[in-house]
């Protein structure tokens, strides 16, 4: 059956709404599924399966050798730019001493033509003078006025007169940061996190990889549900036996070590830098039509 002409009529000036909808004009939303988000027992760093697993202070999970690997890149990437930065500071002395050096001898010089210009020039061949052709006090210059003049000359054709822009190296911060949420982090801060495996054979059975349970309620550990991990032991709890047990009693239920407050960290999960997390799962493109070209440019979405 052929199509009707109204949605294929091309001689208008402006496009129909059949038109805008077939070249993608307007918003697309689209939720984003659970292989868009990283599991709630995979690593920040390597995305696979934790191995002896460090938790910082915001709830980021590493595994122990990907962790001690980013900070020890991090700190020779430190020594790195210390170094620039001192080697910098040193050729920065090293050219005020020279431009001392050449003020110094400009000074001379004039001094030099002031109180010996009228005198007459030599014309002993075997007269000794330096490479730039002067004599009395100019002998104890240093720098080449030809030298300088061909640097200060700007002639960018000439490779040797090509001006260069300098690179400022600024002192870099002597601390490591967290990989996943930009705050500082510190060895001594990461603490050991132990999750309570399922030991139910049916279900061990029929997994392929291991399923983690709260070792209060018995609920098998997912993404949908909120986990708090203890920093004075290291045990992981769902937060709702976590605020309605272990915050009342202020001791862990599993090894009966006293907590507080503040040794309750919630456990980030889910989102990886490519991807959302939390409770913003929904990717919005914004599709407007390129002038004249008939095509529809992706415009980034914007942050609500």
């Amino acid at each position: 059956m052929p199509q009707r002409h109204s949605k294929n009529n091309n001689d208008l000036a402006f496009f129909t709404y059949d038109e805008k909808k077939k070249l993608g004009y307007g918003t697309q939303k689209e939720r984003l599924g659970k292989d868009s988000i990283k599991p709630f027992d995979a690593c920040s760093l390597c995305l696979k399966p934790f191995i002896d697993p460090l938790c910082c202070q915001k709830g980021h999970i590493f595994c122990k050798e990907c962790i001690l690997e980013c900070l020890l890149s991090q700190k020779k990437d430190i020594q790195r730019k210390l170094a620039a930065h001192t080697s910098q500071l040193k050729q920065e002395k090293d050219e005020e001493e020279e431009k001392l050096v050449l003020q110094k001898a400009r000074e001379l010089d004039a001094f030099d033509q002031q109180n010996h210009g009228a005198l007459p020039q030599y014309s002993d061949k075997n007269f000794n003078r330096d490479k730039n052709g002067f004599h009395g006090a100019n002998s104890v210059k240093t720098t080449s006025y030809e030298e300088e003049a061909l640097r200060t000359m700007k002639a960018f054709w000439l490779p040797s007169a090509t001006p260069e822009a300098p690179v400022k190296v600024n002192a870099p911060s002597t601390s490591t940061t967290c990989p996943e949420g930009k705050e500082n982090l510190k060895m001594k801060s990461l603490f050991s996190i132990h999750f309570t495996e399922d030991t139910n054979e049916e279900k061990k059975a029929s997994a392929l990889d291991k399923t983690y349970i709260c070792p209060s309620c018995k609920v098998t550990l997912t993404n949908t549900l909120s986990l708090v991990g203890l920093s004075s032991c290291g045990h992981v709890f769902c937060k709702k036996c976590a605020d309605k047990f272990v915050a009342v009693d202020k001791v862990c239920l599993v090894c009966d070590k006293g907590c507080k407050e503040r040794n309750m960290i919630n456990l980030v999960k889910g989102g990886t830098g490519f991807a959302g997390h939390g409770d913003n799962l929904e990717a919005n493109d914004f599709k407007h039509l390129g002038s004249g070209s008939g095509l529809g440019l992706v415009r980034p979405a914007m942050k609500t």
